[in-house]
């Protein structure tokens, strides 16, 4: 789905919560990461896209990072009861560049975790994504 971004703010997708920016990349990465922090989850691995896309296939692709981010309460919580949830964790954030702004992203929790049809991971899911939104709308 191609979205323009020169006159939103915010959008959501079926997957996903999104924020347009009008700030630098390296500050609009920085908040995203003290955003998270602040509410609890930790970045566990950085995968920046347009490196790998560089290095494996020789192109160059506009800035694109994924932020591998876990709060680990909620993370417990899951695991616990979903033993195999792990093939969905972390929750991803990303943040890229399109048309001169930065995009910062969050999975939608209650999506990603519909499809394991666990009814007992609907409330951690509401909690993580009630997280995940303040992530957003704070940076």
């Amino acid at each position: 789905m191609e979205t323009n971004l020169s006159s939103i703010a915010r959008y959501e997708t079926s997957y996903g919560y999104h924020r347009v920016l009008d700030i630098p990349w390296d500050t609009a990465v920085q908040r995203a990461k003290e955003a998270l922090g602040a509410e609890g989850f930790g970045v566990l691995c950085e995968i920046d896209i347009s490196q790998k896309l560089r290095e494996k296939l020789g192109i160059d692709f506009y800035r694109y990072l994924i932020l591998g981010a876990c709060n680990p309460p909620l993370a417990l919580q899951a695991l616990e009861e979903e033993p195999d949830l792990g093939l969905l964790l972390p929750c991803n954030v990303v943040v890229y560049e399109r048309e001169g702004r930065v995009v910062v992203s969050a999975i939608d929790a209650d999506k990603m975790l519909s499809i394991v049809g666990n009814p007992q991971l609907d409330a951690v899911a509401k909690q993580v994504n009630e997280k995940l939104r303040r992530v957003i709308d704070s940076i």
